[in-house]
């Protein structure tokens, strides 16, 4: 369901939205019931609730750009933020009644936008005499019941982690994160809540939390030695059946987990990254299942349960608070025990209905704090960059990338045995509408330039490795045969890889012929302007996510570590901005690769 805001105003439109939610679940229920086969005669009491759900909020309280110092907008029109999440809330708990309701989430909370960085590292919140986390005050206000671990709340360690669990009224979730050494949860695994039909039955409805198996390699730093992150089908196998015999009458997973079946860190991991769907078909006893993770919009996916035959309603709400899941559930009571007559889910959008004043209210003063310090000047540019080419061209902004975490890495390994070696290193488009502007730079321009929290390793790689590295790097473009014009929009995201996927590799030249089929793409490969040796050696500057395994790139997760870095990557580009106070794009930008049709230049 999806409401146009252009079509209410002001107050209407909360009373508009609870007013179009009111009928859905009687009406699943009485579907139901005749599915089954008790639709006439004899009707058995039933009762129906309503459960919703959020998932990789990020740090959006707001509906509010930290990057662009405005509302947030996209092209589609979105809206973000907990302030909004807290007005559907409000329609779906009237339409319903707030006794009928649960809220959850499936992670991915306190990482994200500049507001989340600023209290975990600005103004953190593990300071004796701290803030309260932002996020944490504002689920608490709206009321949420439960909320699963994503990958990316361990990005800032685990006190930060376990600062903003005491901060919550609910609990986290996590049965899949274990101690390292005794395999015992070290969160909570589970919720069980407690709801009441009009005729005075208890309903007992269990919310099992499970998280993303990559942490063990994406956040290894934090958590290596503390703390393991077994499979989710696994242990939902393990735990269902234990909430089941305590009573349970529903049982929801919200997993931090896509629904692909795929994994981004192949197979160094014996465990499936995105494994909700496989967790609903694998594992009986589960009624639906909250998903995050993907940053993908899926308001309803039925999946067939091999060994019961019963169906397992999946949904998954857009990020950053754009989306609302509401599962829609109805109960009929049966030989002295609840069961489940249906299931329905859908999505709200976020775009429909105004911010909840109760939430801005309470955290404008940490907002106010949060654009002060994004806006703060810390050099000047002298001239504009911006990539939005920078997927098919060598742009001279993802040249300053590269070259900061070179000199990086350079200054770093300076008398070590490592020194002799030449530094490359990689850089990926995360924003095609990042940009550096002429004149006064800001933290908030180079925010956006490197909005994740990533931090910065050099690795040792062969010639004949770093071959390999950009020929699956190449993999992003779509076969294009020589002949005719092409369209830049048309040639990127092959397969579906995101721009954060493709890495462009600074010091050495190189070609990549996308007439060609994947994997024979890369030529010329020159280093000193002589062709590179498969035995030569070099370090790369490469991103902690990449260098873990992220987005499964040959080689360089099994590479000698020689150096590694705590501190973010846009937080070393901000210190070289303010060090050097100038960025001189003539300094540092040249075109070391282009893409070809057959040998010829396509731009």
């Amino acid at each position: 369901m999806a409401l146009d805001r252009r079509s209410f105003v002001g107050g209407s439109v909360v009373t508009g939205a609870g007013m179009a939610l009111a009928g859905a679940p009687a009406a699943q229920a009485e579907e139901a019931g005749s599915r089954n086969g008790r639709g006439h005669g004899h009707r058995p009491e039933r009762y129906s609730f309503s459960v919703m759900g959020t998932t990789d909020l990020h740090g959006n309280v707001f509906n509010w750009d930290y990057t662009t110092d405005a509302e947030f907008d996209d092209p589609a029109h979105n809206d973000v933020g907990l302030a909004k999440i807290s007005t559907l809330v409000s329609a779906v708990r009237r339409a319903k009644g707030r006794r009928n309701t649960l809220l959850i989430d499936a992670g991915d909370t306190i990482q994200g936008t500049q507001l989340a960085y600023y209290y975990a590292k600005v103004d953190p919140i593990t300071d004796p005499h701290g803030p309260v986390h932002p996020m944490a005050r504002a689920m608490n206000a709206i009321g949420y019941d439960a909320a699963a671990l994503g990958n990316h709340e361990f990005n800032y360690g685990i006190p930060v982690l376990r600062k903003f669990e005491e901060s919550c009224d609910f609990p986290l979730l996590g049965a899949n994160a274990v101690d390292a050494k005794s395999l015992r949860p070290a969160f909570r695994p589970y919720a069980m809540k407690r709801l009441r039909s009009p005729h005075g039955r208890e309903v007992k409805v269990a919310v099992l939390g499970l998280t993303n198996p990559g942490i063990a390699l994406w956040d290894r730093a934090h958590v290596q030695g503390k703390l393991a992150f077994p499979g989710l089908v696994e242990q939902a196998a393990k735990w269902v059946p234990k909430l089941r015999s305590m009573g349970a009458d529903v049982v929801l997973v919200a997993a931090h987990s896509g629904m692909s079946g795929t994994s981004s860190y192949g197979d160094q991991l014996p465990y499936v990254e995105n494994a909700a769907a496989l967790v609903a078909e694998q594992v009986p006893g589960i009624d639906a299942v909250l998903v995050g993770h993907a940053h993908v919009e899926v308001p309803e996916r039925r999946v067939v349960n091999k060994a019961t035959g019963r169906e397992v309603v999946l949904s998954e709400p857009l990020k950053w608070g754009q989306r609302l899941t509401v599962f829609d559930v109805a109960v009929e009571w049966h030989r002295g025990g609840w069961e489940v007559a249906g299931v329905g889910a859908r999505v709200l959008n976020a775009n429909a209905v105004p911010e909840d004043p109760r939430i801005t209210d309470l955290l404008r003063a940490e907002h106010r704090k949060v654009v002060a310090y994004v806006n703060r000047v810390i050099g000047r540019s002298k001239a504009a960059m911006t990539a939005e080419r920078a997927p098919v061209q060598d742009t001279p902004v993802l040249d300053f990338i590269s070259w900061v975490q070179a000199e990086v890495v350079r200054a770093a390994l300076a008398g070590s045995e490592h020194a002799s070696l030449p530094v490359l290193s990689q850089a990926s488009c995360f924003s095609r509408t990042a940009q550096v502007p002429e004149g006064d730079v800001t933290i908030r321009a180079m925010a956006a330039l490197y909005p994740f929290d990533n931090t910065l390793e050099a690795r040792v790689l062969t010639g004949a490795q770093l071959r390999d590295y950009l020929e699956f790097s190449a993999r992003y473009y779509v076969r294009t045969p020589a002949g005719g014009p092409v369209d830049p929009s048309k040639i990127t995201n092959a397969d579906g890889i995101p721009d954060y996927n493709y890495d462009a590799v600074r010091g050495v030249s190189y070609e990549i012929d996308i007439a060609q089929p994947a994997g024979r793409r890369i030529g010329k490969l020159m280093f000193g302007g002589k062709p590179v040796d498969d035995a030569a050696r070099f370090v790369l500057a490469v991103n902690n996510y990449r260098a873990s395994g992220g987005g499964n790139f040959p080689h360089v997760a099994a590479a000698q570590q020689v150096w590694s870095a705590s501190d973010e990557i846009r937080n070393l580009i901000i210190g070289w901005v303010q060090q050097k106070k100038e960025i001189d794009p003539a300094e540092f930008a040249s075109v070391d690769w282009r893409l070809t049709r057959d040998g010829a230049p396509v731009f």
